[in-house]
């Protein structure tokens, strides 16, 4: 299969629509070469297309199995349900999913403040559930939802929520 300008090997790939991106540059193994004329008609083949094209949002970067929302959520929940969690790993993996573009699920909070009831680290806790009004935004209904899903967890491990605390204010 012949090799794209962006190196795919595509027949042809969604990401190489564009004229430009068409120009095969040569079989595999074989020569990659682009000679200078063929890269100055690049240019001007660019220039002269329509105005109502627009860019794809496909990326051909990977072809690997895009994870589900269950399958996000049960590792995650399997993550912090580990026996031999220590704080470390917990303080690992909060900061990795709060750097996700998302707001945990409340099972995932869960299993978080159960880890964090076995670790002894109530500071942890309350960083949790503050991350996750941090995480909420201007989106003031996501914070109340989730702290009404974690209710019953908080009164059985007996955290705090920062409102309860009075740390909120701050």
């Amino acid at each position: 299969m012949p090799l794209c300008v962006l190196r795919h090997h595509c027949a042809p790939c969604p990401v190489c629509t564009s004229v430009a991106q068409f120009l095969f540059i040569g079989e595999k193994g074989g020569s990659s070469m682009i000679s200078s004329a063929v890269l100055r008609g690049i240019g001007t083949l660019a220039r002269t297309r329509t105005a109502f094209t627009a860019p794809l949002a496909v990326r051909c970067y990977s072809h690997a199995k895009v994870e589900t929302d269950e399958e996000f959520d049960s590792r995650w929940v399997t993550y912090f349900s580990k026996p031999d969690l220590d704080t470390w790993e917990l303080r690992k993996g909060m900061n990795t999913l709060i750097g996700y573009d998302l707001v945990p699920e409340p099972k995932i909070l869960d299993s978080a403040l159960r880890a964090c009831r076995r670790l002894n680290d109530l500071a942890s806790a309350i960083r949790i559930l503050e991350a996750v009004k941090d995480k909420s935004g201007p989106h003031k209904e996501i914070y109340p939802y989730v702290i009404q899903e974690l209710r019953p967890t908080l009164q059985e491990l007996g955290i705090s929520t920062p409102e309860e605390l009075g740390i909120h204010k701050v």
